[in-house]
């Protein structure tokens, strides 16, 4: 191709191409995609919160108003997370802990699951091996709040001390203990956050987070949802 058309490709084209790229090879080699299976709840608010310190402002990632691009997935993925088993580091302070996985993520009090302070997780067991291709994950987006130390973890160990994948990590002072995350922290929306797992085989997902900008230090989840194909 010549040079003058590579410079007309747009850059909605280049990140095309950059999704195909990373999509797992059977997929590639055979074309079959299909849109992410993602259903977004209603937006509650616009614009992001003006109470925080300049300084902390400055190293949040900022929403870019715009409708997030959907990626492509191979034909056939699923919400694995779906009902599935969710465990937790301390017991729920409010909320069974399966309304995480109970497929509502509307901004709703009765939607939302609340852990104790500092330092928690929540787990999911996809029940079998599977290739994860995104993790969405929606902690509390009734306003507009940044949660702290949010570090995603997957593997085929229960007990995450094997085979421990990161796809995750804003942890900015290393609370959990796995370094200090390459990753922007964010302001909660209804888009919740959407994580790209390459396609990585792990049966079990773990969420780390430690507070949030909100009113008070407890930890919330809406709702998390893994994208993938079961090897089952």
């Amino acid at each position: 191709m010549q040079l003058s058309k590579l410079l007309k490709l747009t850059a909605s084209s280049i990140a095309s191409l950059a999704a195909i790229a990373a999509l797992p090879a059977i997929a590639q080699q055979t074309g079959d995609t299909v849109p992410l299976p993602i259903k977004l709840p209603r937006p509650v608010f616009a614009g992001t919160a003006s109470n925080l310190p300049p300084e902390v402002l400055a190293k949040i990632e900022k929403p870019t108003g715009k409708a997030r691009p959907i990626p492509l997935v191979p034909k056939g993925t699923v919400n694995l997370a779906l009902h599935k088993k969710v465990t937790s580091s301390a017991p729920a302070v409010a909320g069974p802990l399966d309304k995480i996985v109970d497929g509502n993520k509307e901004a709703t009090e009765e939607s939302v699951v609340e852990l104790k302070t500092k330092l928690q997780w929540v787990q999911i067991d996809l029940g079998a091996v599977s290739s994860i291709f995104y993790v969405a994950v929606w902690h509390y987006h009734s306003e507009p709040v940044v949660f702290h130390s949010v570090v995603v973890q997957l593997s085929d160990d229960p007990l995450f001390i094997d085979g421990v994948t990161t796809i995750f990590n804003n942890d900015q002072e290393n609370t959990a203990g796995f370094g200090i995350g390459k990753d922007r922290e964010y302001f909660e929306s209804s888009e919740g956050k959407l994580i790209n797992a390459n396609g990585v085989k792990a049966r079990y997902v773990r969420l780390y987070s430690k507070g949030s900008t909100y009113r008070d230090p407890l930890n919330r989840y809406t709702e998390v949802e893994v994208f993938g194909l079961s090897t089952k």
